[in-house]
């Protein structure tokens, strides 16, 4: 009989992946780390009971968290990522030819460490480009204390539970603002909304007070059980978010992308929110 591993974010649904091999399982200073391998997803981290990314699914998740509000942009050369710690949304970032620096502040340096042993695929690399800048630090403090300024903040946080729950008041939010370039551009991890509309309703009402233009934009992630995923989008220029697939093209060249799910299109029709995630909004 096989082992499965239950994951146990919601508390009235549930779902279960097979385990394989065991490639590593214990406590990190911080959190309950476990990497394991899956006949469909392929190498598959957790964290506290909660799926966080697989070899299988995670292009998905880190092309859009990324590519989305850099080519928004249009002229981002500096971006923050707060979390991160498997290289996913740092690799996706340094796949833009027209990014210069990339300052990732991850927590848990055991996470940073045992991606790169245990899902190599997903960073790629990405911790040895020069344009890469890995602080080992509570994410909170760095966008509290820092001096830096970037055009595009991405939060890549687990969910508003434990270490991660600081990632979702609105101090962090006014901190990270208050590091934007003027027009830059902040987005979140923000759950499922089938199952989490509170904390939709949340961000969206403490980004709501702080950004002219305060919004999401959603992507199909396999692995996370229930739907569509949001994203937080946020930012004081309300132009970069009805850009055209048409806009995002020319730029998307330039950035000298390939990928396997995100698009010109993808991205403009990303921002075109199901009813049920507009009526929760209200």
């Amino acid at each position: 009989m096989s082992d499965w591993y239950d994951e146990t974010l919601y508390g009235d649904v549930a779902q279960r992946f097979r385990m394989g091999r065991v490639l590593y399982r214990d406590k990190t200073d911080l959190q309950d780390l476990v990497i394991f391998e899956n006949p469909v997803l392929g190498r598959v981290m957790a964290l506290d009971g909660v799926i966080q990314t697989t070899e299988g699914d995670e292009f998905i998740y880190h092309e859009m968290l990324t590519h989305v509000p850099i080519l928004a942009h249009g002229r981002a050369r500096r971006v923050a990522i707060v979390g991160g710690g498997d290289g996913g949304m740092l690799r996706r970032c340094l796949e833009n030819k027209t990014v210069e620096r990339v300052t990732m502040v991850e927590i848990d340096r055991t996470v940073v460490d045992l991606s790169v042993e245990h899902l190599p695929s997903i960073s790629a690399g990405a911790f040895d480009d020069p344009r890469a800048n890995l602080v080992i630090a509570d994410g909170c403090a760095f966008m509290k204390e820092t001096d830096e300024s970037f055009d595009v903040i991405i939060v890549d946080s687990t969910d508003p539970h434990g270490p991660g729950a600081v990632l979702f008041t609105e101090e962090f939010y006014r901190d990270c603002k208050a590091r934007l370039t003027p027009g830059g551009v902040l987005v979140t991890q923000n759950g499922v909304p089938f199952f989490q509309p509170q904390e939709l309703k949340d961000s969206h009402q403490r980004l709501g007070r702080l950004f002219k233009d305060a919004s999401f934009f959603v992507a199909p992630v396999p692995s996370y059980y229930g739907g569509f995923m949001a994203f937080g989008w946020a930012t004081d220029d309300a132009d970069l978010r009805r850009q055209t697939a048409e806009a995002i093209r020319p730029r998307f060249e330039a950035a000298g992308l390939t990928t396997r799910y995100y698009t010109p299109e993808i991205h403009a029709a990303s921002f075109a929110l199901p009813a049920y995630v507009l009526a929760a909004l209200k």
